[in-house]
């Protein structure tokens, strides 16, 4: 597993994904493709990055460095709460662009991981070749919108799984258990998914294993309403071309989020895919790579 130090000294882990190797742990890995990497920062917040996967083979056309968060993974934990914040994990992502020695590169970011692409792009625009954000909140433009929790109660005719998921998410607001959790986010699983079937079974098992609370608990904090409107107005310069993709089954964040965050940028497209929940690589991964990597090609 390669590691990289990042502006503290700390030493994070990053996976490299190809067409060759499933998993790539050797110098100058990022480079086998012959196209420029595309960085993947997993969301949750504090999910483990192998919930990514390959992006539903998207490294069979791309090489795709994916780091691990601090806490997450096989990255170890910070000794200051205050580097688990998102803009601080975008001073990481800045230490690893300079580790892999490159001047511009392409970024995808998923969920809550959303927010750290759009601090590294208030801070670090010139860095940027592309950005995809996939499924994103809009926490950090300060609205939240309800759509997610009316794609949920839509479904509640059509899904064996419906009452079950319902009670759990019921649950949950109240759950301090650790283990209690973890069971009942398996239960309210399904409401992530366009469609409950073997695939997305078996990608929603692990979600409670990789979640580690104390970096999650820390992710939105210690951003100020000052600090927090300057970075979206510096969002309103960026020359960057921005992929925003949502979907129409996603009860986790909506489809109206990523309408607020694509309204930050001045060259957003917004593309909602039909039939897909949070993890459009899981549901429809023909229809989201060609997309992404589409978009990495102009």
């Amino acid at each position: 597993m390669p590691h990289f130090t990042s502006y503290d000294g700390a030493q994070l882990a990053y996976r490299v994904r190809d067409a060759d190797t499933a998993d790539t742990a050797g110098s100058g890995a990022h480079r086998t493709s012959g196209k420029p990497p595309l960085v993947c920062l997993a969301g949750g917040p504090a999910r483990e990055a192998a919930y990514l996967g390959d992006l539903g083979g998207l490294g069979a056309y791309r090489t795709l460095v994916i780091p691990d968060a601090r806490g997450t993974g096989d990255s170890p934990p910070a000794d200051d709460l205050g580097a688990y914040v998102f803009t601080r994990h975008a001073e990481d992502l800045e230490a690893l662009r300079a580790h892999l020695g490159l001047d511009r590169f392409a970024l995808l970011a998923h969920d809550a991981a959303a927010a750290t692409a759009q601090a590294y792009a208030a801070r670090y625009a010139d860095r940027l070749s592309h950005l995809v954000l996939l499924n994103p909140g809009s926490r950090l433009q300060g609205q939240l919108p309800d759509d997610a929790r009316q794609i949920f109660e839509s479904r509640a005719a059509d899904e064996d799984w419906w009452e079950d998921a319902y009670v759990a998410v019921q649950l949950l607001t109240h759950a301090t258990e650790l283990e209690e959790i973890r069971g009942l986010l398996l239960r309210a699983a399904p409401m992530a998914y366009g469609r409950w079937e073997l695939p997305q079974q078996e990608h929603a098992a692990d979600e409670g294993e990789q979640l580690n609370p104390v970096p999650r608990a820390a992710f939105w904090q210690g951003v100020g309403e000052d600090e927090r409107l300057a970075l979206l107005g510096r969002l309103r310069t960026v020359r960057t071309p921005v992929l925003v993709v949502t979907g129409d089954l996603d009860a986790i964040t909506g489809m109206k989020s990523g309408e607020v965050v694509a309204a930050c940028f001045p060259h957003a497209r917004l593309r909602p895919l039909h039939g897909v929940g949070h993890y459009p690589w899981i549901d429809e991964p023909e229809m989201l790579r060609p997309l992404v990597e589409d978009f990495l090609s102009e």
